[in-house]
């Protein structure tokens, strides 16, 4: 697996893979190996391919200039120029290399209006971004920001030229296209991007793609930055993934390869009871389908058995529609389940391996002590004793009020139970070991006692911080969702699309999560597969369809193509894309 680092941290594993013998020559080369292979991939398809590199005065800029000679190596139609941020190193072997090979090369010390720069933009088919790397200070300032807004100008103007014909109605035939799009891919890091912090500048570059070395950089995955990355790929540059110095670090991107690795084993001589069983607890009347959405989610998961724990009035609306799951019918007022539904649910606990608890279940007085009298007899050793008179009390109600309170098998708390949970007084003391809470930022905002745009502006610390304090294994959604464990280890999703920005996907990741840990998944680890499982699914949905157009119903019926993806993904050794 690829860790995240900082910049400080990455400069000391490169020395030390220099110490052991993995060369800053030889990272250098692996590097600009790495873009050059991905650059002639992506201009296979053009004829004779225009590419302009932008190469800056230290490392990243060497890596450009590798990439660009075996670009023109590889393909020797490309037309490859070099454009020179300014003079580098005396002992660079590899810009007397391009000269010797005839190579265009222009320098910005030179071209005083960048006129020469834009040009070598505008006509570009692919243009690699190497001028800063990891290095950069913000904000930009002289010939750098000069030749920064020279760059996106160009791009910009390129990237809206029309032919002579405007395509109006994309339906319609006999039209003019519009031409083909100038990609940048960017390497180490797309420059003008903090790569610790994820602050950018107002002149940044950008990125279609960004490929990213040994280990990627908390900027490349945190925002605003983010959004200049672009799809991210990385490549180990030669250095092993398991190499001593990145073992200690605890922050890591969850690709399909470990979480292959992580799926439930499944076998030909099972039965549904092979497969756990899920209860889902949530539902009010004016929230039918968030369960529904949980409950599909956790089948889709592979779960043997589901059944949902609403109240009554909602079992009703929504049985027709849910044919796979079984039914807990529990006492209501006004629609939203009541206190009275305790030791009822409490009855039911110990023939279920895993239960989720809030989708769709609403706020009401009632409901948050339904959840308070759940936990509460969990924390203190005493079960809820009381029933509601005349409500179908079943022996086995009865027997499980008198007697000690069964443990909660693991537990998921999702949407209302987090807002009611940030109600109540140290609530973290009262939640089984291994409990998952999967806000996003406005509910995270809610436990937490803070702003969400405080959330927002510090989410990998925050979500290190309070998985530790609450002893959680908390999600934080959004873009690049982070899971955060009590001993302080961060596996980061790379998804960030908009096509999960819509009501019921956090009730299908819910649903997936509490559906693994019924087959058997540790906390940690379900929370982790059912993460990227959601992601991948919400992906593949947008790739048929605009993301804008995206439902929640969509990224279920994209979980089997999502499994079928991770369980046939077959990676290489040095290179794997993620996002």
């Amino acid at each position: 697996m690829f860790k995240i680092v900082s910049v400080e941290r990455m400069r000391a594993i490169e020395a030390a893979a220099d110490a052991a013998g993995y060369t800053y020559a030889s990272l250098m080369e692996h590097a600009g190996r790495a873009a050059a292979d991905r650059a002639l991939h992506l201009l296979a398809e053009i004829a004779t391919p225009k590419v302009t590199v932008l190469v800056g005065s230290g490392n990243n800029g060497g890596d450009g200039l590798v990439a660009g000679l075996l670009i023109a190596q590889g393909n020797p139609e490309a037309l490859v120029r070099f454009y020179l941020l300014g003079p580098r190193p005396d002992d660079d072997p590899f810009l007397p290399v391009a000269r010797e090979a005839e190579l265009f090369i222009a320098s910005a010390t030179d071209d005083g209006d960048k006129r020469v720069l834009r040009n070598m933009i505008a006509s570009a088919d692919l243009v690699l971004d190497a001028l800063f790397g990891i290095g950069v200070r913000l904000p930009l300032r002289d010939e750098a920001a000069r030749v920064l807004r020279a760059v996106n100008q160009a791009i910009n103007e390129r990237r809206r030229a029309l032919p002579e014909a405007i395509r109006l109605n994309p339906a319609q035939t006999g039209q003019i296209a519009r031409p083909p799009r100038l990609y940048v891919l960017a390497i180490d890091c797309p420059s003008g991007l903090d790569c610790d912090t994820g602050a950018i500048d107002k002149n940044a570059i950008p990125a279609d793609e960004t490929i990213t070395f040994i280990a990627a950089k908390p900027g490349l995955v945190t925002f605003p930055g983010a959004a200049a990355v672009g799809a991210l790929r990385l490549a180990n540059a030669g250095v092993p993934l398991d190499f001593k110095a990145l073992r200690g670090e605890t922050t890591w991107l969850v690709d399909s390869a470990s979480v292959r690795e992580r799926l439930p084993e499944r076998g030909p001589d099972t039965h549904k009871g092979s497969f756990g069983r899920v209860l889902i607890v949530g539902g009010a009347v004016q929230y039918t389908g968030a369960v529904g959405l949980a409950a599909l989610a956790a089948y889709r998961s592979g779960a043997g058995l589901v059944t949902a724990g609403v109240p009554r009035p909602v079992a009703a609306s929504l049985a027709a529609h849910l044919l796979e799951a079984t039914w807990l019918g529990l006492p209501h007022d006004a629609g939203v389940i009541s206190k009275e539904a305790t030791p009822i649910v409490m009855a039911e606990l110990a023939q279920f391996s895993a239960l989720l608890i809030g989708c769709g279940m609403g706020s009401e007085k009632t409901t948050a002590d339904f959840l308070s009298a759940l936990l509460q007899s969990q924390s203190d050793g005493r079960g809820v004793v009381k029933r509601a008179l005349g409500f179908g009390n079943s022996p086995a109600a009865d027997a499980a009020a008198a007697a000690p309170p069964p443990a909660l098998p693991p537990l998921v708390l999702d949407a209302d139970a987090l807002n009611l949970l940030a109600g109540m007084p140290s609530w973290w003391e009262q939640l089984p070991a291994g409990t998952i809470l999967t806000p996003h930022p406005g509910e995270m905002a809610r436990l937490a006692k803070l702003e969400t745009a405080a959330v927002q502006a510090n989410r990998l610390a925050l979500a290190r911080e309070k998985a530790a304090a609450w002893g959680v294994i908390l999600v934080l959604k959004g873009a690049h969702t982070l899971i955060a464990t009590p001993a302080g280890e961060v596996a980061v999703l790379p998804f960030k699309t908009d096509a999960l920005a819509t009501a019921g996907t956090g009730d299908v990741l819910a649903g997936l999560i509490a559906g693994l840990l019924a087959q058997g998944l540790k906390p940690f680890e379900a929370a982790v597969v059912g993460g990227y499982v959601q992601g991948l699914a919400g992906t593949l949905a947008a790739a048929g369809q605009s993301s804008r157009s995206v439902i929640a119903g969509d990224v279920v019926q994209h979980i089997g193509a999502a499994l079928n993806a991770i369980e046939a993904y077959d990676e290489d050794d040095s290179t794997l894309i993620f996002g």
